[in-house]
C-alpha cells in the first residue's frame, strides 16, 4: 500500500471517531447542566429564557439538539459559544491553541534532544555511575507531580532572587510583558511585534524584534522546563530499556563480531531500532501536550487550551468542554497517523497497512 493511500484511510477513519466522541461528550454535557446557562443573564428573565431555549434549539430534545449542533459545526464551522472566554469557541481555540501549541513544541523539541542520548549513553554505560544518576533523574521526573515543580521554580526565580536583584531573573505568569510597572524583571511593554504564526519567538525573528524575541523566551523558559522535566523522564526511560532490549540481538553481537567499532554498532545499528517504540511515547505525549497542558498552564497563567478547559469545567461551559474534547481527538489521531509513517521511516521492513 503506497503512503499516500495509507494517509487517506487513516484520516477516513477520523471520521467515525469524532463521531464517537462528541455523540459521548455532548451526551455528558446535557446530563450535568443547562446548556443555556451560558447565553442567560442574571437579568433575564422567565420569557427571556423560554426565548433564548427557543432560538438555540434548546427546548427540542437531546437527539435533535446534537444533530443540530452537528449541522452547525459542519456547515458553518459553529462550535457554539464560550461563557469563559466571552466569545465563540471556534474563536477561542484558533487564540489559544497555538499559545499551548508554542509551549508544546519547545518541550518536546528540548525533551527529544536531551532524553534520547541521555538513554543512549545510560544503557551503553549500564551500571555504571552515569547510568545511576540517569535513572535517579528519570525516575523523579515521572513521580514529582508537574503542578508541585511549577510552583517551587515559580518561588525560587520570583521570591528567591526579587529581594537579592529587586526582580525576577525571569518571568513567572504569561506569555509576554503587559504591564511598565517592574513586577518580573525589566518591562518591554506590549508584545512589540504582529502575531503572523501565533508563535510569539518565531513571530519576533519574523519582526526582526531582539527585544520581543528575547520577552518571549523569558516568559516561555519556567513552563517548558516543567513539562520538560516530566517528559524528558519518560523518554528517556523507555530509550534506555529499549536500548538495552536491542543490544542483547544477535545481529548486535554480529556486528561487534565483524569487527565494527562500538558507535558504529550503536549509531547505525542499536538506536535507530530502539526509536521504534520511543517514537510510540514520544507521538503521544506531544499529543498529550498539545491536547492541553493544564496544571503547568494554570501554574504558570500560561494563555493556551489547559488553562482555558480548567475554568471551563468548574464553570459548566459546555461548548467549551466540547470543542476542546473534539480538537484533542483530533490531535491524538493526527499524532498516531505520524508515529506510524515514522515506523516505516525508521525500520523499512515495515510495510504501512499490511
Amino acid at each position: 500500500m503506497k503512503l499516500r493511500d495509507y494517509v487517506i484511510r487513516r484520516l477516513l477513519l477520523l471520521i467515525p471517531v469524532f463521531l464517537g466522541v462528541s455523540l459521548i461528550t455532548f451526551a455528558l454535557t446535557r446530563a450535568v447542566g443547562d446548556p443555556a446557562s451560558i447565553y442567560i443573564s442574571d437579568k433575564c428573565n422567565d420569557q427571556c429564557a423560554a426565548a433564548i431555549r427557543e432560538k438555540y434549539g434548546f427546548d427540542q430534545p437531546v437527539p435533535v439538539q446534537y444533530a443540530k449542533y452537528m449541522w452547525g459545526m459542519r456547515i458553518e464551522g459553529d462550535l457554539g459559544y464560550s461563557r469563559i472566554a466571552t466569545r465563540p469557541v471556534a474563536l477561542a481555540i484558533s487564540e489559544k491553541f497555538m499559545a499551548t501549541a508554542e509551549l508544546a513544541t519547545a518541550t518536546m523539541i528540548l525533551s527529544v534532544v536531551v532524553g534520547i542520548p541521555l538513554g543512549v549513553i545510560s544503557a551503553t554505560r549500564r551500571n555504571k555511575a552515569i547510568d545511576h544518576v540517569t535513572r535517579v533523574f528519570a525516575l523523579s521526573g515521572v513521580s514529582v507531580p508537574v503542578f508541585w515543580l511549577g510552583l517551587m521554580l515559580k518561588i525560587t526565580f520570583y521570591f528567591g532572587t526579587i529581594g537579592l536583584l529587586g526582580y525576577s531573573l525571569l518571568p513567572v505568569t504569561g506569555r509576554y510583558s503587559t504591564s511598565p510597572v517592574v513586577m518580573y524583571g525589566p518591562p518591554l511593554g506590549g508584545f512589540p511585534v504582529e502575531a503572523r504564526t501565533g508563535f510569539y519567538t518565531l513571530d519576533a525573528i519574523l519582526g526582526g524584534s531582539l527585544d520581543g524575541l528575547l520577552d518571549a523566551l523569558s516568559h516561555l523558559i519556567l513552563p517548558t522546563v516543567t513539562l520538560t522535566f516530566v517528559t524528558m523522564a519518560l523518554i528517556t526511560r523507555m530509550m534506555r530499556s529499549s536500548m538495552l532490549e536491542v543490544m542483547g540481538q544477535e545481529y548486535i553481537k554480529t556486528a561487534r563480531s565483524k569487527g565494527l567499532s562500538e558507535k558504529v554498532v550503536i549509531d547505525k545499528h542499536a538506536r535507530r531500532n530502539a526509536l521504534i517504540p520511543t517514537t510510540t511515547v514520544i507521538g503521544l505525549s506531544f499529543g498529550g501536550l498539545l491536547g492541553g497542558a493544564v496544571l503547568t498552564e494554570y501554574v504558570f497563567d500560561w494563555p493556551g487550551l489547559g488553562q482555558w478547559t480548567a475554568a471551563a469545567v468548574p464553570g459548566l461551559d459546555s461548548a467549551a468542554i466540547m470543542g476542546f474534547t473534539l480538537l484533542a481527538a483530533v490531535v491524538y489521531v493526527v499524532a498516531n497517523l505520524v508515529v506510524d509513517i515514522l515506523y516505516a521511516f525508521l525500520d523499512p521492513r515495515i510495510r504501512l497497512g499490511e
